[in-house]
């Protein structure tokens, strides 16, 4: 295609923050060289190099030889119309391949279809390096990789003609951010990366950027942008140091009580005997609270708007809740029980109207909840557990019966009759062994304890690939 241009990555090696500021392209008649550098640790004079980074880039900028990007955090997709903005920008490119992706700074066909060629990698990539990802996961990163693209770039087209566009980011550790920075490289920028306090835990991805030293991990305190010499712009953006959890396993957990490990299978002394299960008293699965969270909804000006429950699913942070719960809300705050900490979040991995179904993600370790496996049919009659938190009284445990199964919208549902009051809604339905076998959706006002709740079989089926 005329005009199209294919990238070469760290042709050029970049060794201290010195040379990448001071790095030229490479452009030859169909190739482009790009720079896409991790850079470890601290050196005792990290602030001083960063700040005469930002003082030369900011220079040339002004002059108009370069775009220079440096910040702390990427913006949130919160707003409607950008939502909706980039989400039909996603839509129609899907639909058409080959006519590229038109956003607010990219509006040529070349420029689009360069723009959809990245995009494109990016989400192959993104495919390869997690499991179970559905069309509703794939589109809600293509549409953050697409309003991050606008944003992070401040309106600035990376092939407008200004030399090139050099963008500086820090602490990085989502696996959706840093292919992030892997997607502009794809468009023409060089992307540095300092890692100061820590580094991606996916060495797959990792393989995708060049990698310096500079010494070891620690917290320290990044200077703001506009903390340099003879400033004229001065972006709105604080630097901070973001502790990251690393991203879930892309390997399912395949050790089970009944099939040992290498090393437990070494001698018949060492196998492992399978775990037996057995009823728990109230008492104790009221103990299993723990592993229940309290959500509360913003609105895009930060107010609660709603509250509901969750249940742990994934140890590294992924948290099953209802689609009504979530629907509407700009981001979430999570409380989980003896934890003083709110842990706030607007990563809503995947949700499903229909289940009434939605997975949030946040940034700690989690004890989740074993999911029932189904290997006797669930009765009328049988007891269950209910724990959630009803008007926002934070994880209550109530007990009851399952007096039915109902489908609802085509949906099967359980009926049961612990109590259950607004607030409770992704709320976990426990059977006396302790495993989740419905999540708490739905309650009828004018009757007394009529309940439902989506069953383990679809539970079971929507977090495939999140419990490792």
């Amino acid at each position: 295609m005329k005009g199209y241009i294919k990238y070469r990555h760290n042709r050029l090696t970049i060794r201290s923050i010195e040379e990448f500021a001071g790095s030229k392209r490479d452009l030859s008649k169909d190739f482009q060289d790009v720079s896409f550098v991790r850079m470890l640790g601290q050196s005792q004079d990290l602030t001083a190099q960063i700040q005469a980074m930002d003082h030369t880039l900011q220079r040339q900028m002004q002059e108009g030889k370069l775009i220079y990007r440096r910040i702390s955090s990427l913006p949130r997709l919160a707003d409607a119309e950008d939502i909706a903005y980039y989400t039909k920008s996603y839509e129609q490119w899907k639909d058409q391949f080959h006519d590229g992706i038109l956003t607010k700074i990219v509006n040529d066909h070349a420029r689009s279809c360069q723009l959809g060629a990245a995009c494109k990698q990016t989400l192959s990539l993104y495919e390869k390096s997690r499991a179970a990802v559905t069309d509703s996961i794939r589109k809600n990163f293509a549409v953050k990789l697409l309003f991050w693209f606008d944003a992070v770039l401040g309106g600035k087209n990376p092939w407008s003609g200004q030399g090139c566009a050099k963008v500086v980011a820090h602490n990085v550790g989502k696996e959706q951010e840093y292919l992030f920075y892997y997607f502009l490289t794809l468009t023409g920028c060089d992307v540095l990366l300092l890692q100061s306090a820590g580094d991606l835990a996916d060495e797959e991805l990792k393989r995708l950027s060049a990698q310096v030293r500079l010494g070891e991990f620690g917290k320290m305190e990044i200077p703001r942008i506009c903390d340099v010499p003879d400033k004229d712009q001065c972006p709105d953006q604080t630097d901070r140091i973001v502790v990251k959890i690393p991203p879930r396993s892309r390997k399912p957990n395949m050790q089970t009580s009944q099939t040992p490990s290498r090393a437990q299978n070494q001698t018949p002394s060492a196998r492992t005997v399978p775990v037996q299960r057995r009823e728990k008293s109230f008492e104790e699965l009221a103990a299993l609270a723990s592993s229940i969270v309290l959500i509360l909804v913003h609105d895009q000006d930060g107010e609660v708007i709603a509250t509901g429950s969750g249940i742990m699913v994934g140890r590294d942070g992924y948290i099953l809740t209802n689609d009504h719960v979530v629907r509407g809300g700009y981001s979430y705050s999570v409380r989980i029980e003896n934890d003083e900490q709110a842990y706030h979040t607007d990563e809503l991995i995947k949700y499903n109207p229909v289940l009434d179904l939605a997975l949030l993600r946040i940034a700690r370790r989690l004890a989740p909840l074993p999911v029932y496996q189904g290997e006797k049919q669930l009765m009328r009659g049988q007891a269950v557990a209910a724990i959630g938190s009803p008007l926002g009284l934070f994880n209550s445990i109530s007990d009851g019966i399952i007096s039915g199964f109902r489908k609802i919208d085509g949906v099967d549902m359980i009926q049961f009759t612990a109590p259950i009051s607004s607030g409770s809604s992704g709320g976990a339905l426990l059977n006396l062994y302790g495993e989740v076998i419905g999540i708490s959706t739905a309650g009828f006002d004018r009757g007394q304890n009529i309940n439902l709740a989506v069953g383990y079989e679809s539970i079971g089926l929507f977090i495939q690939g999140f419990q490792s």
